[in-house]
């Protein structure tokens, strides 16, 4: 093997790697996802979250145990509250719910952009991350040693018309989800408040592990997310369901993506937001999560060109360094969740 071979990875190195992909919803009883974690080499963090469609928190956290326990050595969870009895004793009743999943293994918790885009408060305002109401519970994760995801805000793309939008999954999101879909809503909370809030959030709290999911909802500019992380050294950003962005941004600016990973590449953390119920088909979810995590294998590590149904038009694989792979495909993940290595 030649000095260039050594310092990058192939397309055949996927299986022999171990790789952690952090951001995956298992709401089944159904193994599928962790099984063909196994046979890819991958660990998973099984994300419970607020969100309406989905499992109650409660059951979510049932699912993730069942989990852990199917498919052993394979999967770790973050647990979630809900801001149900904001305005009563809602501090008092959160902070034994958290503790109860801590106890059960939870690695942290997840808090989804409900806050600041759904729940209002009882004079009929949003409640945004930065509530001080917030602060007593977020000290208690803190103090337990615990790491915070936090979904807040939304791409951009949001707040735009639906033809006017980047990337075809966010098009096919918003068009699905209109409640969502804040163009529609101008009496929403901007764009920049969710933002200016989720940073005035992290500010506040400096001893805080926090990691951004969908890259930190600062997708549209590789130089807006270097803003953000050269200002806070307490967070990272996982990739999950944004790596579309990347190589959106990349058809016209190559070298700026690629050296911005390579720049922060201690700060970026690999994830799809995959997700199974016991009323999918199983075996059409094994191969669609196997194609997902090998496509983007390709992507981080050759230099093939590439296409994407979220992206229209080619584009170029990032060809990383086999360091710099290591660390977005793992080693920044046990950094920042504490998942076991």
């Amino acid at each position: 093997m030649t000095a260039c071979e050594k310092e990058y990875y192939t397309v055949d190195d996927f299986a022999s790697v171990k790789k952690i992909d952090t951001h995956t919803h298992l709401n089944a009883n159904n193994a599928a996802i962790g099984e063909q974690a196994k046979a890819d080499n991958f660990t998973l963090l099984a994300v419970n979250v607020d969100v309406p469609d989905y499992p109650t928190v409660q059951e979510q956290r049932s699912f993730a145990l069942h989990q852990i326990k199917s498919v052993p050595n394979t999967v770790s969870f973050l647990t979630a509250f809900t801001l149900q009895g904001w305005d009563s004793a809602w501090t008092k009743r959160t902070i034994p719910w958290l503790k109860e999943g801590f106890d059960q293994g939870a690695l942290g918790i997840k808090i989804w952009k409900n806050i600041g885009m759904t729940y209002k408060d009882a004079t009929g305002n949003f409640i945004m991350v930065d509530d001080p109401k917030f602060d007593s519970v977020v000290q208690y994760i803190i103090d337990q040693d615990k790491t915070i995801m936090g979904h807040l805000g939304e791409p951009k793309n949001c707040w735009l018309p639906i033809e006017q939008m980047t990337v075809n999954n966010d098009r096919h999101y918003f068009k699905e989800h209109p409640e969502y879909h804040m163009f529609l809503h101008p009496e929403y909370p901007s764009y920049e408040d969710q933002i200016n809030a989720r940073d005035h959030f992290i500010e506040k709290h400096p001893d805080m592990r926090f990691v951004g999911a969908h890259l930190g909802s600062l997708e549209w500019s590789v130089d807006e997310l270097a803003k953000r992380l050269d200002k806070f050294p307490n967070m990272a950003v996982d990739m999950a369901e944004r790596i579309s962005h990347l190589q959106h941004q990349s058809l016209t600016d190559y070298d700026k993506v690629r050296n911005f990973i390579i720049k922060y590449q201690d700060r970026l953390i690999y994830a799809t937001d995959s997700e199974i119920r016991d009323s999918y088909d199983a075996e059409a979810v094994r191969k669609h999560v196997h194609d997902i995590w090998l496509h983007d294998w390709e992507y981080f590590v050759t230099d093939n060109q590439m296409t994407s149904p979220e992206v229209n038009g080619e584009f170029k694989g990032m060809k990383l360094p086999r360091t710099v792979v290591n660390k977005i495909f793992h080693d920044n993940a046990v950094r920042w969740f504490k998942m076991p290595g």
